[in-house]
């Protein structure tokens, strides 16, 4: 019996204590890194277990039905796109889906992910990703080169 290494998919309490100790009124960039499994596995006793659903119909799921509050703490998708090929860095870290979500503070990511409602439906998340990164960033005004 093979067992697959289960990858990186909710914050540790460490990461998310980090996160909770940096300003909360301070806009916030979310880049996320996706990899989804090849079939959603969703917990015993969930409605959805026995649907045969893939892990992007299953994210997708989430997507749609967090959508509400997402929208409601002012969150907004600013980029999206589909990763190709990792050019530089390990092959090994090859992602689904790529997108970067905006919030005008992150005291409202902090609501987003802390609603009950948002807290029932990410359970489409866990269920459809294999592994993630979820990397905050403070936004810049770009320059006119790599890094200005």
């Amino acid at each position: 019996m093979t067992l697959i290494a289960v990858g990186a998919i909710d914050p540790s309490r460490a990461q998310f204590d980090q996160f909770k100790a940096l300003p909360r009124d301070q806009p916030v960039h979310m880049l996320n890194l996706v990899r989804l499994r090849a079939m959603a596995q969703y917990p015993e006793g969930h409605p959805d277990r026995d649907k045969s659903r893939t892990g992007l119909e299953a994210y997708r799921a989430y997507g749609r039905e967090s959508a509400p509050v997402f929208k409601r703490v002012g969150g907004q998708q600013i980029w999206a796109g589909r990763p190709e090929l990792v050019v530089t860095g390990p092959q090994d870290e090859a992602w689904d889906l790529a997108f970067i979500a905006a919030y005008p503070s992150g005291g409202a990511f902090l609501e987003m992910v802390t609603d009950p409602v948002y807290r029932v439906v990410v359970q489409h998340r866990t269920a459809g990703v294999l592994d993630s990164r979820l990397i905050r960033m403070a936004p810049l005004e770009p320059g006119e080169g790599f890094g200005e």
